[in-house]
């Protein structure tokens, strides 16, 4: 259960932290930042990446036993791959559901599609190794400290945001 409350606290708040970090920027190359498919200050799917980040890491660490920079190595490929293919379903469930792209990557040299690049997949594998050895650890002292009741109230309002988001979009609100 512990766990479990851990991760979920971890998502709220890389999504939020992820929501942050795409508007900042936005800003600074001067485009209209906008950042995932709710309302609120948060994107999903920096929340999910992140989890997923710290529990393949947390697996394989913990599996290896090689030197550490061996497992970096390996740890960063596989999260490479899984967070490409996470932004790439990512991108074609917002274009089915919501009929809009955020990004396109058929401009770019090495692309795999309109959703997936070779430039955006070493980006994702460098940020998750800062993410691992940088922020998590610095961040998680924190997070383990949310109380339940925190932890409750930004689950709910994120269902709210997430259903008002949905109602709105099916045209039933």
């Amino acid at each position: 259960m512990v766990i479990n409350m851990y991760l979920l606290n971890c998502f709220f708040v890389y999504s939020i932290l992820g929501y942050i970090l795409e508007i900042i920027f936005g800003f600074l190359i001067g485009a209209h930042p906008k950042s995932g498919v709710l309302y609120g200050p948060w994107t999903p799917i920096y929340g999910i990446a992140s989890v997923l980040i710290i529990i393949i890491s947390d697996k394989l660490f913990k599996k290896l036993h090689m030197a550490r920079w061996k497992e970096t190595i390996i740890v960063f490929f596989i999260i490479t791959i899984i967070l490409t293919l996470l932004e790439c379903l990512g991108g074609y469930l917002i274009e089915i559901i919501f009929g809009f792209s955020f990004w396109d990557y058929s401009d770019y040299k090495y692309n795999i599609g309109k959703y997936m690049c070779l430039e955006m997949a070493l980006i994702w594998g460098i940020l998750s190794i800062i993410f691992i050895y940088l922020i998590r650890p610095f961040l998680d002292k924190y997070i383990k400290k949310t109380p339940l009741w925190g932890t409750a109230l930004i689950l709910i309002v994120m269902f709210i945001d997430f259903m008002i988001r949905l109602l709105v979009e099916f045209h039933i609100l």
